[in-house]
């Protein structure tokens, strides 16, 4: 494959507009955001801003933006920065326009629509190279080219280099991995956790408390991990202590923010059925993929007080004692 050079990222939100910003830093690259959204287009082209995202900041002129989904015909790259639920019903609407040899990179966290891992789902459904691209990233951060670090899951060692290459030489760094089922299951995890270390939090600001907690969070996913086909090494890579801790211990995440409103008690039967947040989601996906293969519930005991709560079969007010009830797994 030639030198990576044409690079389109499809979603003009938070985090694409963020990853546009970082590899128009470098001349040789030509950086096209494709978006649904005409207005935004139009603004980043016109003005070289985002103000439906990032209002305060002037976008690098080299960056283009279209509605136009040709545009990936010459797309060496496309990195997908669309929410989970559409990536696979978008990437199936355009695939006719994509080259046969360009990389797919899915940056989104969580399942596609037949509840397995939005790459897995991808690879039955085109030929070209797919791969997964997860780390301790906040989009506000990234713009502003705070140093962030992101793990490459991909099959093909190839695709290690020239992964390596494009961002060779900013502010984003890369380790790697070929457990691309780990890397995914993981960036599904660390938002169900975060909500549990949120609603800690929300009772009580107390730092043996949280980290008592977030062990034991840690190592449930550990157990989860294996279960769903991933590697335990995947866990201390960039995607998963590093992913966890940044989404389970910042108030910037979203995830752990429903956590601390959970325990705040600002959670009806109403607000319920309208929480669409990944976590939310997911942890009832990965609870029921669990109960099907019968795994022991005292395996993934703190996801399943969560979804207690979730379905309003559980008293907020008893959810930390009932997971501290319950000791780690004995692990040989």
């Amino acid at each position: 494959m030639p030198p990576l050079s044409h690079i389109v990222i499809a979603g003009a939100g938070t985090i694409g507009t963020a990853l546009a910003q970082v590899l128009a830093d470098k001349a040789h690259l030509f950086i096209t955001l494709l978006s649904v959204e005409a207005e935004v287009v139009a603004e980043i082209n016109q003005r070289h801003i985002n103000t439906a995202y990032f209002p305060q900041i002037r976008l690098n002129e080299r960056i283009k933006a279209t509605v136009d989904p040709s545009v990936l015909q010459t797309a060496q790259v496309v990195f997908l920065a669309v929410p989970s639920v559409v990536v696979v019903p978008y990437v199936t609407q355009v695939s006719s326009y994509l080259k046969p040899d360009a990389i797919l990179v899915n940056l989104a966290k969580g399942f596609g629509g037949k509840q397995q891992t939005i790459v897995k789902e991808l690879a039955a459904l085109i030929d070209n190279p797919v791969c997964t691209l997860k780390g301790p990233t906040f989009a506000r951060e990234l713009i502003h080219r705070i140093p962030t670090a992101m793990t490459v899951g991909a099959e093909d060692a190839s695709v290690f280099k020239q992964m390596s290459e494009l961002f060779k030489q900013t502010t984003i760094h890369l380790d790697y991995t070929y457990d691309v089922t780990g890397v995914e299951i993981l960036s599904i995890l660390k938002n169900i956790y975060a909500i549990t270390i949120g609603i800690v939090d929300a009772h009580f600001d107390s730092p043996n408390l949280r980290f008592m907690i977030f062990t034991r969070a840690f190592n449930e996913m550990r157990n989860i991990l294996v279960k769903f086909g991933g590697k335990e090494e995947t866990m201390f890579r960039y995607c998963g202590i590093g992913d966890f801790g940044l989404t389970s211990l910042n108030d910037l995440s979203r995830n752990r923010t429903l956590g601390l409103l959970i325990g705040k008690g600002f959670f009806s039967d109403d607000i319920s059925g309208k929480v669409v947040l990944e976590g939310r989601i997911a942890a009832d996906i990965i609870g029921e993929q669990l109960e099907r293969m019968k795994i022991p519930v005292t395996d993934y005991f703190m996801l399943n007080e969560l979804n207690k709560i979730f379905k309003g079969s559980a008293d907020i007010k008893k959810f930390i004692g009932n997971i501290l009830s319950q000791d780690m797994p004995y692990s040989e």
